[in-house]
């Protein structure tokens, strides 16, 4: 049950290089640091081949312990944004791609989850931008988040000065509400009223160390920090207060985020693109709807994405956000 519920909620400096290597003919691949007052974050670059100045994306991971390639040790396998990243780079588009402070490599410059924040989060993202936008190589910088991404996406891109925001199976509504809804539909009566509760306490900015073992798993004590600076946000409002352009990508079968919150999103910023791909699930991957099947996709990272979606996001970012002289 519990990792069926994990697959199924939407939850949870200066710069030093090492040397690039080939992953193909046509691109590079290079290992990033980005320093910190609170330690350091790895990440990988992945540029194509040429000397002309390129567009390049920020990729920001989901929830929880998702890494740098949308991988999860909790949730599986998917490779879901290392497969983003190469697909963009068949379009010429380079992207940076890395792991969340408290993830994987960058594990250690926030290993106690008590100290993760909402706020940290877009300060990294920030950061990594700066860098970016310093290097040469790229004429514009686009933000595109997944999941839980998405909304980081939204709340850093006007600190990053980005030129364009993708939002990748994003929730328009506020966390609290999402989580309600979807714990509805699984918890029986009891546990429930008791989830309810503490989420009423964590929107208040209360914690709660006494937490229902079924429940751990989305609301551990040490989590609920985290969840405080969540709780408080509003996907939808970040959203609407974006003032580039901006493109939502929804699937059809996704069973973590609804079409219906990508329309909202819409509605909230009417003069973003729309994109819902027919079948695409959460992990970017055409999938039946039936939980079995479901499960499979977010665990084979030799699926391929969904027919055309790096291509019609790499044709967004081509033609929004390119600089002019006087920028």
């Amino acid at each position: 049950m519990l990792r069926a519920l994990l697959l199924t909620l939407c939850l949870l400096p200066p710069l030093a290089q090492a040397a690039p290597h080939s992953v193909s003919h046509s691109s590079v691949q290079q290992p990033m640091r980005l320093h910190t007052a609170q330690g350091t974050l790895y990440g990988t670059l992945l540029k194509p081949s040429g000397s002309a100045p390129m567009a390049v994306a920020l990729l920001i991971a989901g929830s929880g312990p998702t890494d740098r390639d949308g991988n999860n040790p909790e949730g599986g396998q998917s490779d879901s944004l290392k497969r983003l990243a190469q697909s963009l780079a068949k379009q010429g588009i380079a992207s940076l791609r890395y792991d969340k402070r408290g993830v994987a490599a960058s594990r250690a410059a926030t290993p106690d989850e008590r100290d993760l924040s909402v706020e940290r989060y877009v300060n990294d993202a920030v950061a990594w931008a700066d860098l970016l936008k310093a290097d040469p190589a790229f004429d514009r910088l686009v933000l595109i988040g997944h999941s839980e991404g998405a909304l980081i996406a939204s709340l850093a891109a006007k600190q990053a000065q980005a030129d364009a925001v993708v939002s990748i199976a994003g929730s328009s509504r506020p966390i609290d509400q999402l989580l309600r809804e979807q714990l509805a539909a699984r918890l029986p009566p009891h546990l429930l009223e008791q989830s309810n509760q503490l989420l009423d306490r964590l929107l208040a900015g209360q914690l709660s160390p006494q937490v229902p073992k079924q429940l751990q798993v989305l609301f551990r004590p040490s989590v609920q920090p985290y969840l405080i600076s969540l709780l408080r946000q509003s996907p939808g409002q970040a959203f609407a207060n974006l003032q580039i352009p901006a493109l939502i990508v929804q699937g059809s079968h996704d069973i973590q985020v609804s079409t219906a919150d990508a329309k909202a999103l819409q509605a909230a910023k009417p003069d973003a693109e729309l994109l819902i791909i027919p079948g695409m699930n959460h992990m970017l991957r055409i999938s039946a709807l039936d939980l079995p099947a479901q499960l499979a996709s977010y665990d084979n990272p030799r699926l391929p994405l969904a027919q055309g979606l790096g291509e019609q996001i790499a044709q967004f970012i081509l033609r929004n956000g390119k600089k002019t002289s006087s920028s």
